[in-house]
C-alpha cells in the first residue's frame, strides 16, 4: 500500500536503540555539555508530553464523545475540527480520522514503516509501537497480537487493522464500558488508557 511519510525510517526492538535514539541521545549529550540545554527542562517537556499532554487529552475526547451524541457525530465526521475544538491541536495532528468500535469491528493502529502517532491527543508513542514486530505482526496476526495485550475479542467481531501515515493519524473510539452510565464526564476520561485509544486495549471497567 502507498505509505508516505516525511521522515527516515525507524528500525527498533524492545532490546535495542535504533539508530536515530542513538543519534538523538548523542546530540542531546553534547548540547547538554555545552550549556544549551537544561536536562531537567528536557525532562519536564518529556514528561507533559508522557503523563499530562497525553495521552490524557485523548481521554477527554473520548469521554466527551460517550457523553454528546452531538459531538460524536462531528467527531466521526470531522476528527481535526472536533478534537480541535477541545484546544487539542499542533503537530503530529494536523489530519485526525476517529473510528469508532463497535460490538461487530474492533480497530488497532500501527504505522507500517515507522512511527507516525497522533501526539497532540496520545502524547509520545510507546517503544512497543515503534517495534519492528508490532508493525508486522498487528497487520499478519492482529488476533495474536491483541492476546499478547491481554484482549480477547468474541470469534464474531471483526478486527480491522488501520495503516497511520504522515498524511492521516488514527484514534480509536472505544466502546463506553458497561456500568458506566452514572459517571460524569471526567470519571469516564479516567476508564479511558491509551491502548484503548490505539486499539490495543480496552477501557478500564468502573469500579463499583
Amino acid at each position: 500500500m502507498s505509505h508516505a511519510h516525511h521522515h527516515p525510517q525507524e528500525h527498533h526492538d524492545h532490546s535495542e536503540l535504533g539508530e536515530m535514539d542513538l543519534r538523538v541521545r548523542a546530540l542531546e549529550s553534547v548540547l547538554t555539555q555545552k550549556g544549551y540545554v537544561d536536562p531537567a527542562a528536557l525532562d519536564a517537556l518529556i514528561d507533559t508530553y508522557q503523563t499530562k499532554i497525553g495521552p490524557r487529552n485523548g481521554a477527554r475526547v473520548v469521554a466527551k464523545a460517550w457523553v454528546d451524541p452531538t459531538y460524536r457525530d462531528w467527531l466521526l465526521r470531522d476528527a481535526t475540527a472536533a478534537i480541535a475544538s477541545l484546544g487539542y491541536t499542533g503537530r503530529q495532528g494536523e489530519h485526525m480520522v476517529v473510528l469508532a468500535n463497535t460490538p461487530q469491528r474492533h480497530h488497532m493502529v500501527v504505522c507500517t514503516l515507522c512511527s507516525c502517532y497522533p501526539w497532540p491527543v496520545l502524547g509520545l508513542p510507546p517503544t512497543w509501537y515503534k517495534s519492528a514486530p508490532y508493525r508486522s505482526r498487528a497487520v499478519k496476526d492482529p488476533r495474536g497480537v491483541l492476546a499478547d495485550f491481554g484482549v480477547t475479542l468474541p470469534d464474531d467481531t471483526q478486527i480491522r487493522v488501520v495503516d497511520s501515515t504522515a498524511e492521516v493519524r488514527y484514534l480509536v473510539l472505544p466502546m463506553r464500558p458497561a456500568g458506566s452510565d452514572g459517571l460524569s464526564e471526567e470519571q469516564l476520561a479516567a476508564l479511558v488508557t491509551r491502548d484503548s485509544m490505539i486499539g490495543t486495549g480496552l477501557p478500564l471497567a468502573p469500579a463499583r
